[in-house]
C-alpha cells in the first residue's frame, strides 16, 4: 500500500540538537521597506572565467558574442529594472523568481531565549527548538544569481533566506512551463543553470516559472529525515492502519446488516 505521508504530516514543535541556527529571522517581501530587500544574492562573488574560454550553460555551450546577444534581447524585453548584466568575458549575472508550492510544514529555528542561569546556557547551547509552520501560498522570491549558480545552490540560498533548517534533499527545483494550453512540470537535476533556463525563455513567468516543491520520488528518502521526524511519521502511519481497518469493518458491518433486513423481508413460500 502507497503511504501518502505527506498528507497527514502533523505541525509539532520538538527539541534535537542542532549545530548551527540562521541569523536572519523570516521575512516576507511584503513587508520589506525598499526595492533591494526583495532580492537576495546567492552567490557572494561574481568573477568571470578566462576570456577565451566557452561559456556552458547548462547542456549546451554558447559564445561570447552569442551571450552577449542574448542578454541584450533579454534586457529588451524586461518590463521592470531586473536586468541582467554581462561583461565582456560573458559571465553574467541575473535574477530569477522562484514561487513556493509547498505542502508540508518547513521548520524554523526559534527565537532565542533568555538564560538566568549556567545550566540553562549550557543546556540551549546543547539543544535547539524547532518549530515547523506551513508557508503562506503562493509565497514567492527573487534570487540574484550568476550564469554558474546551480540548482542546488539555489535551494541551499532559498532555505537560507528563510532560515529553514529541514534538509536540502528534501526539495527539488522545478521548469514549469505552458504550451498549446497544457501545463508541463520538469524536475531541474542539481546541476542546471537556472539563470541560462531564464535567459533562453525571457522574462515571462507564463512562459517559464521556477517552483520549489517537495522532493518526490518513487521511494522516499527516510533518510533525508530527523529522528524525532521519523518517529512522528510511525505514529502517523500507526493512525492511518487503525483508521483504514476501522473503516473496513464498518463497511462490511453495513453489509452484512442489509443483507440480514432483506433476508427477514423474504418470505417462505408454502
Amino acid at each position: 500500500r502507497n503511504l501518502k505521508v505527506s498528507k497527514y504530516w502533523l505541525i509539532w514543535t520538538f527539541e534535537m540538537t542542532w549545530g548551527s541556527r540562521g541569523s536572519d529571522s523570516l521575512r516576507s517581501q511584503e513587508d520589506s521597506g525598499s526595492l533591494l530587500d526583495l532580492y537576495f544574492t546567492a552567490s557572494p562573488s561574481f568573477f568571470a572565467t578566462s576570456k577565451d574560454d566557452q561559456i556552458e550553460l547548462g547542456k549546451q555551450e554558447l559564445s561570447v558574442g552569442e551571450i552577449q546577444q542574448k542578454v541584450k534581447e533579454y534586457n529588451a524585453q524586461v518590463n521592470s529594472n531586473l536586468y541582467m548584466m554581462v561583461n565582456k568575458d560573458g559571465f553574467y549575472t541575473g535574477f530569477i523568481k522562484v514561487q513556493f508550492q509547498l505542502h508540508r510544514p518547513i521548520s524554523l529555528p526559534p527565537p532565542p531565549s533568555v538564560c538566568t542561569t549556567e545550566e540553562q546556557v549550557q543546556q540551549d547551547k546543547r539543544m535547539k527548538r524547532r518549530t515547523s509552520f506551513y508557508l503562506p501560498k503562493d509565497t514567492a522570491k527573487h534570487l540574484h544569481i550568476s550564469s554558474q549558480t546551480r540548482v542546488r545552490e539555489v535551494i541551499q540560498a532559498l532555505l537560507n533566506k528563510f532560515t529553514v533548517v529541514d534538509n536540502p534533499a528534501k526539495f527539488a527545483l522545478f521548469e514549469r512551463t505552458e504550451r498549446q494550453s497544457q501545463v508541463y512540470m520538469r524536475k531541474l537535476s542539481d546541476d542546471e543553470c537556472p539563470l541560462y533556463l531564464r535567459l533562453s525563455a525571457g522574462p515571462s513567468e507564463k512562459v517559464l516559472s521556477l517552483v520549489l516543491k517537495e522532493n518526490e520520488t518513487g521511494d522516499v528518502n527516510w533518510d533525508a529525515f530527523s529522528f524525532p521526524e521519523l518517529c512522528n511519521f510511525l505514529r502517523i502511519l500507526q493512525r492511518e492502519e487503525e483508521e483504514h481497518v476501522r473503516q473496513i469493518v464498518k463497511r462490511y458491518g453495513l453489509a452484512r446488516e442489509r443483507m440480514r433486513q432483506a433476508m427477514s423481508r423474504i418470505t417462505t413460500p408454502g
